[in-house]
């Protein structure tokens, strides 16, 4: 089992700054991928940033949304994920949830195709 800690969520005005983290632990050398998801109430989860871990090549994936504003990235040598946020909208405030996989994903944004979340942390952008 992998167990995932999601921390750095608050507030900011439009145009700020937020820096997501994201600790895994338990059974980790096996994971795949990690990645994050984000949920606004009453609306389906998207997916907004995935990455392929260390060994499998560093690759990052990005919603459309994200429009070069967000940069996910993996802490050398550690189990944990950073999601840079720059540029913040209102239309970013949602609950982000961190995710994992020991398996491969066929589709990154895909929400069922992700075995581990976290529990989430609230993300506000608003004047």
């Amino acid at each position: 089992q992998v167990q995932l800690v999601e921390s750095g969520g608050g507030s900011v005005r439009p145009g700020g700054s937020l820096t997501l983290s994201c600790a895994a632990s338990g059974v980790t050398s096996s994971l795949k991928y990690m990645g994050w998801f984000r949920q606004v109430q009453g609306k389906e989860r998207e997916g907004v940033a995935a990455i392929t871990l260390h060994g499998r090549g560093g690759v990052t994936y990005y919603a459309p949304f994200v429009e070069g504003r967000f940069t996910i990235s993996q802490e050398n040598n550690k189990n944990t994920v950073v999601l840079q946020m720059d540029n913040l909208k209102p239309e970013d405030t949602a609950t982000y949830f961190c995710v994992a996989s020991a398996r491969y994903v066929p589709a990154i944004f895909g929400a069922e195709s992700w075995e581990y979340w976290g529990q989430g942390t609230q993300v506000t952008v608003s004047s």
